[in-house]
């Protein structure tokens, strides 16, 4: 690491950090997906900050949204302007404080940020695998996370932390290995998708394959969807907002104040401010990765794959302590559905923590400096770092 860099906003940098990549999965050893198809070989690209101690205690696993990746803090050069996507959480003093804990982020199978995923080339044809790739799972994402975690040698999570997609991975991780993980933080995350949900996620994908460029996802080496990826941005974009949020940051204001254009130009400055958020996305991410991921975060149903069709039975084999953290305004995965998760998890005399934090910015808030949520998961890791230490 070289010397921290300062930063008047969020305070110490953890630096400079690198990414690193693991390959397993060679055929004829492939991994064997929850839909039966076989995927192999498999690379995952990841990144570790911090130092781990050496009685191996210290390590938090962080898992990411959507569209993030293992680049959870710090800067890739000096050069570099844009820290990693959890930078006010991660680092020197901070939530996730790396003087104390050994911090790894990877960035899941399906997506194309370093790891395998429909992007990347079929060993078997010479060409990107486009909708060839097989479907994956959020349990296909955290096996072959374990599987990272074998190769580095951790055989003890001191804490699993996430939201959103991220969230529905640390739920996952506590029941699918539950003697490895000694406490988990889901935030801003549900055991399953409602209705609505799914349905927003499919809004967006149908505007991915309506584009004529998508090409049934062979369109690597020609033109991209990008049209319609903007599209499924700008659906979920609505969705990662509330409606405080946007009243707050752009009410009914004109991008010309003068008067409306009498078009269809952005005259409003949130119809301005969407395509310049699909836009953004489309220098960045992979239609394809878009709609398996989406696709994964809709299969994803800890009762039904777990417990029977039953919550409190899907907990049962958990035994991890947990805080689990919502937000007021957030539509996407209201509180009532973390609620649930905490009375299946008593149910099941499980540790429970849980608060539901007051913030007006929807189910983005937990990416957002918020003083009360670093609080919270500042103390809770050092609450089980002295427990364990105790054991």
């Amino acid at each position: 690491m070289s010397e921290y860099i300062e930063h008047d906003k969020d305070g110490v940098s953890v630096g400079l950090v690198e990414k690193r990549y693991f390959t397993f999965a060679e055929p004829p050893d492939a991994m064997i997906l929850e839909s039966n198809a076989s995927l192999g070989p498999i690379t995952i690209a990841y990144e570790t900050l911090g130092t781990l101690n050496e009685d191996r205690s210290n390590v938090i696993l962080i898992l990411h949204a959507l569209s993030g990746d293992s680049h959870v803090a710090g800067y890739y050069s000096e050069d570099d302007q844009k820290p990693g996507w959890w930078e006010i959480m991660v680092g020197p003093g901070k939530g996730i404080d790396t003087d104390k804990y050994f911090v790894i982020c990877s960035n899941i199978i399906g997506s194309c940020i370093g790891s395998t995923g429909p992007a990347s080339i079929n060993p078997s044809t010479g060409n990107p695998y486009g909708f060839d790739f097989p479907v994956v799972t959020i349990g296909d994402m955290v096996r072959a996370q374990k599987a990272l975690l074998d190769h580095l040698g951790i055989e003890q999570i001191l804490s699993v932390v996430g939201g959103s997609i991220g969230g529905m991975q640390v739920l996952e991780w506590a029941v699918r290995y539950p003697d490895m993980v000694v406490s988990a933080i889901p935030l801003a995350t549900t055991t399953r998708h409602s209705a609505l949900a799914i349905a927003f996620n499919e809004v967006a994908r149908q505007a991915i394959m309506a584009d004529p460029n998508w090409n049934k996802g062979k369109y690597y080496g020609s033109e991209k969807p990008n049209l319609g990826l903007a599209l499924a941005r700008m659906v979920g974009h609505v969705t990662y907002l509330s409606d405080e949020a946007m009243r707050r940051k752009f009410g009914r204001r004109l991008q010309n104040k003068n008067d409306f254009s009498f078009n269809f130009d952005a005259d409003f400055q949130v119809e301005s401010y969407l395509r310049y958020q699909g836009q953004k996305f489309v220098d960045r991410f992979d239609a394809n990765s878009f709609l398996y991921i989406t696709k994964a975060s809709d299969y994803f149903d800890l009762r039904r794959q777990h417990g029977n069709d039953s919550e409190t039975e899907a907990f049962a084999k958990a035994k991890a302590r947990f805080l689990v953290i919502s937000f007021t305004s957030d539509w996407l995965y209201p509180t009532y559905q973390s609620k649930a998760m905490v009375k299946a998890m008593k149910k099941n005399n499980l540790d429970v923590s849980f608060c539901e934090i007051e913030a007006e910015w929807g189910h983005d808030a937990f990416l957002l400096h918020n003083e009360r949520l670093s609080a919270l998961i500042k103390g809770f890791l050092d609450r089980n770092l002295v427990e364990l230490r105790k054991k």
